[in-house]
């Protein structure tokens, strides 16, 4: 059984910094670290992390750096993909020493289990917030998912293809989809699209597949569906998913801290 956590949106700044003037999105990583490796134990063994973009506000050296430095005491592999706060460029030399990040092109890559595929795809366009598929990986996409041939497979992008009802997202979300959804529906095989950009956990079908998209580690985009409501932030509790393999694909919410329990329902309970 292959579990693989998501983590999304850590939008980490440089130190002394607060995203937006106002989230530390510093501590609520590595917390989130602290949470997973505090949590190994009794949802483990877990075989990789993936970062659904944005893993940075601005996409410096510096952020990268301080990005990977309170990833470091994470007890399992992770690999990223870039948002659209990203920088392709910084980031693929602040990744330089991991095999996983390609050399030049669009940061895409497969990494394959026993008993699942995952591939991360770069969905990120440099100066732009929307998401766009270039041709080299709708490509790269459709020639990995050949070479599968039907074995289950979790597709990673960050920005989601489908609206989720806040306007100000949904204008940034994955443009010019319909060949995408085509890809993936024609699958002969589980195919789960998972994605990041609006940190909040919202479930729905692309096509023939499920879609998600996983909570921030730090903020969340405010619950507003109103017309024309202002693109705003609210400081609510983080989050992260845990996918694992269990005949079929099942995805578990878990939040970002220590709580209170656990304790028996029934005290004579064992």
């Amino acid at each position: 059984m292959t579990k693989i956590i998501q983590i999304s949106d850590p939008h980490i700044v440089p130190f002394g910094q607060l995203a937006y003037g106002r989230v530390d999105t510093a501590t609520p990583l590595a917390e989130c670290v602290n949470t997973i490796n505090r949590m190994l134990p009794v949802i483990g063994p877990v075989d990789m992390a993936i970062v659904t973009g944005d893993l940075t506000d601005f996409g410096t050296a510096e952020e990268y750096q301080r990005f990977r430095d309170i990833m470091a005491p994470l007890e399992i592999p992770y690999r990223a993909i870039p948002g659209n706060h990203d920088n392709c460029d910084v980031m693929r030399s602040g990744f330089s020493d991991q095999e996983w990040m390609p050399e030049a092109g669009p940061v895409n890559w497969i990494c394959e289990f026993a008993d699942i595929a995952l591939i991360g795809l770069d969905s990120s366009v440099a100066g732009k917030s929307y998401g766009h598929l270039s041709d080299t990986t709708i490509t790269y996409l459709q020639k990995h998912l050949d070479a599968l041939q039907g074995k289950p497979v979790i597709v990673a992008t960050h920005h989601p293809p489908f609206l989720t009802g806040k306007q100000k997202m949904d204008i940034q979300n994955l443009r010019e989809s319909s060949v995408f959804k085509d890809i993936l529906s024609a699958y002969q095989g589980e195919l789960k699209l998972i994605c990041g950009h609006v940190h909040r956990n919202i479930v729905t079908l692309f096509g023939d597949v499920i879609c998600q998209i996983a909570p921030g580690t730090s903020h969340a985009v405010t619950m507003d569906q109103r017309v024309d409501a202002p693109n705003c932030l609210t400081i609510e509790p983080g989050g992260f998913l845990l996918h694992e393999t269990r005949g079929n694909l099942v995805t578990h919410h878990i939040p970002i801290g220590q709580f209170d329990g656990p304790w028996l329902f029934y005290p004579d309970d064992k």
